[in-house]
């Protein structure tokens, strides 16, 4: 997710409020935010959401006879569990009915020749290749049938302080290797037995896929100057993936694994490089130490290999059934730092995917594919994703009410400024500098878009913003309606309803489905939280979402677990789930002691939830999960199932 988003809100004090926030704040009570009915239901998408009247009255200065009795809506009938409380504890916590077992833990072996884990921090670079990897990220489960089924999981990134018994502090060539096998992508069997999953170790898929494992570049850029190096003169042929965060999955059965913070693994020694702009754009910096890599292995120094860092940042498809396939990384899907790939059928057949650059100030994305997709042709199917237009969104609103409309502006050479004369030779450099062709055509710089998840019925889209401690403070950053507190410490969700339910449309609906909050700590206004927050599902910064078949929202957080100040009452990091057609919102899962909960993932009958872990231990935090007594904290992987075998969530 974001291991370099040092958790700067510990210490945060209550900000001075934009003009526009105050304004709210004067007008409104908590009581005044709760007695709004905002669980309305997707019929009423259009109409004022509670937060939407919230705003509409504290600009009009209108009042209203309504009580609070009548927004206590009747409790969800999608969501069939009992809430539970925030937990501190160095454990998972599930609801009553509900059990979860470790599936696979970091450094696990997932070949029958390969060693066990190794907590001495001293593993080799041959075994790592050979062992689940570290930090578990986004994942999807592929069944064979109904006993066994295929996982595949993005492997993020490492913590040094955990990995090495030197915690980082003395790398050598070696150590970097190891790391580099600890990132990429895990895939392996699993099987169902005594009622349980379990790691098939001769499962004839299983297959590491790590920062240097061979991969083609395909599409637009593939081959452009900017994707040339001394190590690869055609522009096509790369080694390697990291620091993978979330996924998606194709409708033919490949996965799609998403490169995140790249930039954290490029630096030089050399003292009188200067980074140029493209580097400066993505957050390179010369003197990055946390991982070493540029010392060790001259890919990464970028004084030797100035482009090298062109060749991550991309969405790379791999297809699990086939242990021997080339992973492809397709340029027409953007180089940002991408956290997931949300795809959809559109009606007309065409594919849709959804992409959010995770980092404060940036962009929500999306491409529409030129072909239509045929189920019964998965070469012609694999081809989709290297012709179509992208498009970066730009969100609209009227007085900074909370909703409004949107549009999706195409980022396509010779449109919309994309020109020579604005820096974009050609399309293959409009793709390596997403970013730049972003701003050039004027999208909405947004709190960190991370996860994004389209429910079923294909009417609406959700997207989480984590946080952002810019908003109001940067220029390119103010305060406005799908942003609207500053500096947001607690993070939020957008919804759209793309027009006529085309996803190809340009232009849309959106609304917030949630402001998270802390209605213990801020009494009322924005930072209490929307309508359906309440002390009993609090949390802060929303990260991995994801629908299952029946249309229940799961979201997972990534946020401050200090319990502290602006975060009191929140507890470790969470795992919820939300009806959205009555916005009530529910904690189902609390993690270990430091840990992110992320990657989410059902078995076919949705009988058991495959969920992420990871970095529990972070920063030498007090964890020993998931073995306990004083064992080396790792991230793993657990399956979550109902006592009764029942559906999970019902």
């Amino acid at each position: 997710m974001s291991q370099y988003d040092d958790h700067d809100y510990s210490s945060h004090l209550k900000q001075a409020d934009s003009e526009f926030t105050q304004l709210v704040e004067q007008a409104l009570s908590r009581r005044q935010f709760l007695r709004r009915a905002g669980l309305a239901g997707l019929g009423a998408f259009l109409m004022a959401t509670p937060l939407t009247q919230a705003i509409a009255e504290a600009v009009s200065n209108t009042a209203t006879t309504a009580t609070s009795e009548a927004a206590k809506a009747a409790p969800s009938t999608l969501l069939g569990f009992k809430s539970i409380p925030a937990s501190t504890a160095d454990t998972v916590v599930v609801p009553e009915g509900y059990q979860y077992q470790v599936l696979i833990s970091w450094g696990d072996p997932l070949f029958s020749d390969a060693p066990e884990f190794d907590p001495s921090g001293k593993t080799p670079a041959n075994a790592q290749e050979r062992q689940f990897g570290d930090n578990t990220d986004g994942m999807t489960f592929f069944p064979i049938d109904d006993q066994r089924g295929v996982l595949a999981v993005n492997n993020e990134y490492i913590n040094p302080e955990l990995m090495f018994a030197h915690q980082g502090k003395e790398m050598t060539a070696e150590d970097v290797k190891t790391a580099q096998a600890a990132h990429g992508v895990s895939i392996f069997e699993v099987v169902k037995q005594d009622g349980r999953w379990v790691l098939d170790k001769t499962g004839k898929l299983n297959r590491r896929i790590t920062a240097t494992t061979p991969m083609e570049l395909t599409g637009p850029a593939a081959g452009h100057e900017l994707l040339k190096t001394s190590m690869d003169a055609t522009g096509t042929k790369v080694l390697g993936t990291m620091n993978n965060c979330a996924n998606g999955f194709t409708p033919w059965g490949t996965y799609l694994t998403c490169e995140e913070n790249f930039n954290n693994y490029f630096g030089t020694a050399d003292e009188k490089f200067e980074l140029n702009d493209q580097m400066k754009r993505y957050g390179v910096d010369a003197k990055e130490m946390r991982y070493q890599w540029s010392k060790f292995d001259e890919r990464f120094d970028i004084a030797k290999n100035p482009n090298e860092m062109n060749r991550f940042g991309w969405v790379v498809e791999i297809d699990p059934m086939d242990p021997t396939s080339i992973p492809k990384k397709h340029t027409a899907l953007g180089h940002i730092k991408h956290e997931n790939a949300e795809v959809v059928i559109n009606p007309d057949g065409r594919l849709v995917v959804y992409m959010g650059d995770d980092e404060r100030g940036e962009y929500l994305y999306k491409f529409v594919s030129k072909g239509q997709y045929k189920a019964e042709d998965k070469q012609a199917n694999s081809k989709l994703l290297d012709e179509g237009t992208l498009y970066v969104a730009q969100f609209n609103s009227a007085n900074n009410e909370l909703k409004g409309q949107g549009a999706w502006i195409e980022l396509t050479h010779g449109k919309n400024g994309l020109t020579k004369e604005n820096g974009f030779a050609d399309q293959g450099e409009v793709l390596i500098k997403t970013r730049q062709a972003a701003t050039q055509v004027g999208g909405t710089t947004m709190d960190r878009p991370e996860w994004v998840a389209a429910h079923p019925d294909g009417k609406t889209v959700f997207c989480t913003l984590t946080n952002n401690k810019n908003r109001g403070k940067k220029d390119n950053q103010p305060v406005d309606g799908v942003n609207p507190r500053a500096e947001n410490p607690y993070g939020h969700i957008v919804r759209w309803m793309p027009t006529n339910a085309d996803h190809s449309a340009n232009t849309f609906d959106w609304d917030l489905f949630v402001l998270a909050g802390n209605p213990n700590v801020h009494k009322e206004g924005l930072m209490a939280g929307s309508a359906n927050i309440n002390p009993d599902n609090m949390f802060n910064s929303p990260d991995g979402i994801g629908f299952d078949k029946d249309g229940r929202l799961w979201i997972q957080t990534d946020g401050n677990y200090s319990n502290k100040k602006e975060f009191e009452g929140m507890g470790n990091n969470q795992m919820l789930c939300a009806d959205p057609k009555t916005g009530e919102i529910r904690r189902f899962l609390t993690g270990p002691v430091a840990c992110e909960i992320t990657g989410l993932t059902f078995t076919h009958d949705y009988t058991s939830m495959f969920v992420g872990i990871q970095h529990p231990g972070e920063d030498l935090e007090p964890s020993h999960f998931p073995a306990g007594g004083d064992s080396k904290p790792r991230s793993s992987i657990i399956v979550i199932t109902r006592t009764d075998g029942g559906i999970i969530g019902a």
